[in-house]
């Protein structure tokens, strides 16, 4: 098996070709952190997999063309590429694309009708409808991720998890700040091993579709900051919750992991 990762110097990117060698299995790494530009320097022929995950990963990214070209046209283009060449394809999706919902709408389920809130999550929600639309003889796998967190998170900024940014915060000044009424945010908070582990089990398997990846249980971004507070003996200052956030931030998200439980019985 030969696998290309496109968006390898990500967070997601660097973790996938850790795993790719560790689990012995022949990739190459493509990003335009490189210098290269769009498919036309790629040649899928040579591969048995494309995992894509290049992407601009902003929820906050307002420039419509930018996330147009890189997110929408050039996966598009890369899914034409693979169907042309009979290439099977993995790419990232996110848990963004249901839009917001509270508690008790209970589980988010992949058959559920997406109401993307921001730039960034309708760009993938556009993906998934072109290639659900399309004809393919391929396996093409869709991923929705819900809040990913662990190494190489350092150059995400202010996009980083709550983990990473509450653990940096400990460690640097021992104050760490949350947004007011965090004890009421709940996110589904997934290991990036687990979503690794996820792509590379589903290489094996010829079953096209879009799946969640998840852990299917919450934490508040409250709970989060007392167990970082608690490693690193830090104390936690609750701040005003951002006016730019309050129409398109996800207060709740939780995994149906019902589908790729069957699809995958031991994850």
């Amino acid at each position: 098996m030969r696998v290309l990762v496109t968006g390898s110097k990500g967070f997601i990117g660097q973790n996938m070709c850790k795993a790719l060698r560790s689990n012995n299995i022949d990739f190459d790494a493509f990003d335009i952190l490189d210098g290269y530009t769009r498919p036309k320097n790629l040649n899928i022929t040579d591969y048995n997999w494309v995992i894509h995950l290049g992407a601009i990963s902003s929820t906050t990214e307002t420039d419509i063309k930018k996330i147009m070209d890189l997110n929408v046209s050039w996966s598009i283009e890369l899914f034409e590429e693979c169907k042309k060449y009979n290439t099977n394809l993995q790419w990232a999706s996110s848990a963004s694309v249901y839009g917001k919902r509270n508690i008790s709408s209970g589980l988010f389920k992949e058959s559920d009708i997406c109401k993307p809130e921001n730039y960034y999550a309708m760009s993938k929600y556009l993906i998934e409808k072109y290639i659900e639309k399309s004809n393919y003889n391929t396996t093409v796998q869709g991923f929705r991720y819900f809040n990913v967190y662990g190494d190489y998170e350092d150059h995400k900024g202010s996009q980083a998890s709550p983990v990473h940014q509450f653990t940096k915060q400990a460690k640097e000044t021992g104050i760490i700040k949350i947004f007011e009424n965090s004890d009421k945010c709940l996110r589904d908070f997934v290991p990036v091993h687990l979503v690794v582990d996820t792509h590379i089990k589903m290489l094996r398997i010829k079953q096209s579709g879009v799946y969640n990846i998840g852990t299917g249980t919450t934490k508040s971004f409250l709970q989060i900051a007392e167990e970082v507070a608690k490693k690193y003996n830090a104390i936690i200052q609750e701040i005003p919750f951002p006016e730019s956030l309050k129409t398109q931030y996800q207060y709740y998200t939780c995994s149906d992991n019902t589908k790729i439980n069957n699809t995958l019985p031991i994850l």
